[in-house]
């Protein structure tokens, strides 16, 4: 991986904080036990399943403290969900086989093709029954998930004022981390039972200004 460091947003903000956890998930990719099996689609959809229930019981009971202590519960609420779908996203990955090419790339626009479609659609494209799957320089990547900490932060509004309503609010969290978790299995299981080819991009180097 290139050494190229992008500047993150200011500690201060709390896209600073996301973008340091979707960096972490993204520099080791979730283990998984699972295996090729005999019925990938059905299998996939039960581990989707399994997900977003676990999903909604995180962020629903998250979502229970009201008024200030519930605002500081957001952010772990975000990131706890990132957690597990991106395990969900590896077990899906080793149900199809796909579990020892499965990049950082792929975790990505899993994650986040539904919520962020413009910021990584670029990482995926479709030729025929086959799925190109770019492999993009380290300083690439951190744009992107420079960008989808702000816009992710920039929602937390909507999560802020669910803390201050805790039944009714908590209710409408969990029941959107089960439909999100879903759309995430949903990308995840339509890349992977397709096949793959990694399509690495080679970082270009600016030599105009050296002599």
């Amino acid at each position: 991986m290139s050494n190229l460091i992008v500047p993150p947003p200011p500690e201060h903000e709390p896209a600073h904080k996301l973008y340091q956890a979707l960096l972490n998930f993204l520099s080791e990719i979730p283990k998984t036990g699972e295996r090729t099996s005999h019925r990938p689609m059905e299998h996939a959809r039960s581990i989707a399943n399994h997900a977003a229930a676990k999903a909604a019981m995180l962020s629903g009971s998250l979502a229970l403290p009201p008024g200030p202590l519930g605002i500081l519960t957001i952010i772990p609420d975000i990131v706890g969900i990132w957690k597990i779908q991106a395990q969900m996203v590896a077990d899906i990955a080793g149900t199809f086989g796909k579990e020892a090419t499965l990049t950082r790339e792929q975790m990505l626009y899993c994650l986040f093709r539904h919520a962020a479609a413009q910021i990584v659609r670029d990482l995926v494209a479709r030729v025929g029954e086959r799925i190109i799957v770019r492999q993009v320089p380290l300083a690439m990547l951190q744009r992107m998930v420079e960008k989808i900490g702000l816009r992710i932060s920039q929602r937390m509004v909507t999560k802020a004022v669910a803390r201050w309503l805790p039944v009714i609010g908590a209710l409408g969290v969990g029941a959107y981390a089960f439909y999100d978790t879903g759309q995430v299995a949903k990308t995840a299981i339509e890349l992977f039972q397709k096949e793959i080819d990694i399509e690495v991009e080679v970082e270009r180097i600016d030599t105009t200004s050296r002599k």
